[in-house]
């Protein structure tokens, strides 16, 4: 039975840290980008949060040397790396509240993304850890967030 337990920790342990599945992660959890991507991830805010949170984001002026835009997607995975929801952009030109699902940037800068605490189902998530995932341009960084209840 303890083999069992143990196989199945290492398992989860394999998929939620392994560099395919989100991001490298370095020993302290936080997200470890294998090159500057030209874009900053900072830690969400209040975290933990209950039951909204806002997350900072930086898109730096080398993303924009050629002049077109930037894409920038962010999803939220539970430990089991299923996908719970997409954050929504606050102060965005195309409006508040717009999905963070390819969504374009026409200019470098300081960006705020918001996340309610609800799923894409429109239901409450349960108290714990989720991971937020940020996509800009192929470069991907991963951090951890909590919902205390």
């Amino acid at each position: 039975m303890r083999r069992r337990i143990m196989s199945g920790v290492s398992l989860l342990f394999v998929l939620a840290f392994a560099p395919h599945a989100l991001a490298a992660q370095d020993a302290g959890g936080d997200a470890t980008p294998r090159t500057d991507p030209g874009f900053e991830l900072q830690q969400n805010y209040p975290n933990p949060f209950n039951p909204t949170t806002r997350i900072p984001f930086t898109l730096k002026p080398g993303l924009f040397e050629s002049g077109s835009s930037v894409a920038v997607t962010m999803r939220i995975f539970n430990i089991l790396l299923q996908p719970v929801a997409v954050p929504t952009a606050l102060n965005h030109p195309a409006g508040n509240r717009v999905r963070v699902e390819r969504l374009e940037f026409t200019a470098p800068g300081q960006y705020e993304a918001f996340w309610d605490g609800f799923d894409d189902d429109g239901r409450q998530v349960a108290s714990g850890m989720y991971y937020l995932q940020v996509i800009v341009g192929g470069e991907r960084q991963v951090m951890k967030m909590i919902v205390a209840k």
